[in-house]
């Protein structure tokens, strides 16, 4: 199995830290596609459901208010110190430092939920198949993740903006290497999971639109330090990030309304039984 030390590394460092300062903006931002993931899990009281990734522990909450055992793994320890506190008190929900591609579980669960914490696996079919072995003989999966960048203008407006001013790399990157857009093929999703063992595969599209800040100042702030941008940013410094900064936000004033910044998303949300 591939090693996801990097990803650990990455989800525990300054990353899982900024994520948990902007947890209420991220949670507000998600929540058209959290409530239409959670529509179509159609969990009942009394299931017993694994949350992926659950990082701050926003869609664990709200199964768990839906009546359902829940269990959230992830691997950030900063994220998942933030979803304890707002768990506390809640007795059907507990929360745990495992990487779900090695975790230990056990066939009793009758839900895998995931609200995209299923992208950054090194071997995503070894990972699903380990996954797989937490459910029972009924059970199933239900997980969002994000269709192609091309098809995210909250993400490909300023991405096509600032790559100008990315260094050029020395090989061209896999598109599907870890990372938000690793799922954005529907056929190497449903590959995956059928070697994996699952069946009754699905990939249902979904689209919204994301409101990302309410004044442009705003966005670029939030885009700058959150998200697929912040990671890009990250390799520019000086002058060089301030004039990619500046692109980014002359790209994005033509979408500003008097709401602020609202851009669309796609996604894949995904759908399979045990078999």
């Amino acid at each position: 199995m591939a090693d996801n030390q990097e990803q650990i590394e990455y989800w525990n460092g300054d990353a899982g830290s900024t994520w948990v300062e902007s947890q209420d903006r991220l949670d507000a931002k998600l929540a058209p596609i959290s409530a239409a993931l959670l529509e179509r899990a159609a969990v009942s009281a009394g299931e017993r459901v694994v949350d992926v990734g659950c990082g701050c522990g926003d869609t664990s909450i709200q199964l768990a208010q839906r009546g359902a055992q829940v269990w959230g793994i992830d691997i950030s320890e900063p994220m998942l110190a933030r979803a304890r506190q707002r768990g506390s008190g809640i007795d059907n929900l507990a929360f745990s430092h495992q990487d779900a591609a090695t975790a230990d579980f056990t066939p009793d669960h009758t839900l895998l939920f995931s609200r995209f914490g299923v992208m950054f696996f090194g071997d995503p079919t070894a990972a699903f198949a380990n996954m797989r072995r937490a459910l029972s003989a009924d059970g199933r999966l239900a997980f969002v993740c994000w269709q192609a960048p091309r098809e995210n203008p909250w993400v490909a407006i300023a991405g096509r903006a600032v790559q100008p001013f990315l260094p050029e790399p020395d090989v061209q990157p896999d598109p599907k290497a870890p990372g938000p857009f690793a799922f954005a093929d529907p056929d190497y999703v449903r590959g995956i999971l059928d070697e994996a063992g699952y069946r009754a595969i699905e990939l249902e599209p979904f689209r919204t639109t994301l409101h990302l800040a309410d004044t442009l100042d705003d966005a670029i702030a939030f885009q700058g330090k959150v998200g697929p941008l912040s990671r890009a940013l990250s390799d520019l410094e000086g002058q060089q990030r301030e004039d990619a900064l500046a692109a980014a936000r002359d790209a994005l004033a033509g979408h500003v309304t008097d709401r602020g910044l609202d851009l669309g998303a796609a996604c894949w949300v995904v759908t399979a039984r045990r078999g």
